[in-house]
């Protein structure tokens, strides 16, 4: 493959990468937002692949990597702690059920 071929290719990339970006503007749910942002970092990463093989360096390929196999993990982090700030607004029960409940009465000394 040419050069200029590889450059329409990453070019497509880029718009490709566009369409999730307008999804999560248009949607209000936040889970819909988590998951085109997600799929902007594997576009993302995989488009740092692609650069790296133009260039032959392999030292952004590293990174390209690092981003692909560590940035969602992070995502998923974020997604249990919004779950979990979720659940508390809703019952704070259901996060710790053998906590002390709050309505109860406190217990004499």
């Amino acid at each position: 493959m040419n050069v200029f071929a590889m450059n329409i290719l990453l070019i497509a990339m880029i718009v490709v990468l566009l369409i999730p970006l307008y999804e999560a503007c248009q949607d209000d749910n936040i889970w819909q937002k988590m998951l085109a942002f997600a799929s902007i970092e594997t576009k993302t990463s995989m488009i740092i692949l692609v650069i790296a093989v133009l260039r032959d360096d392999w030292m952004i390929g590293v990174v390209g990597v690092l981003i692909l196999s560590l940035g969602n993990a992070s995502l998923m982090l974020l997604a249990h702690l919004l779950r979990l700030v979720r659940l508390k607004h809703l019952n704070p029960q259901q996060i710790h059920p053998n906590r002390y409940n709050p309505t109860d009465t406190p217990p004499s000394r």
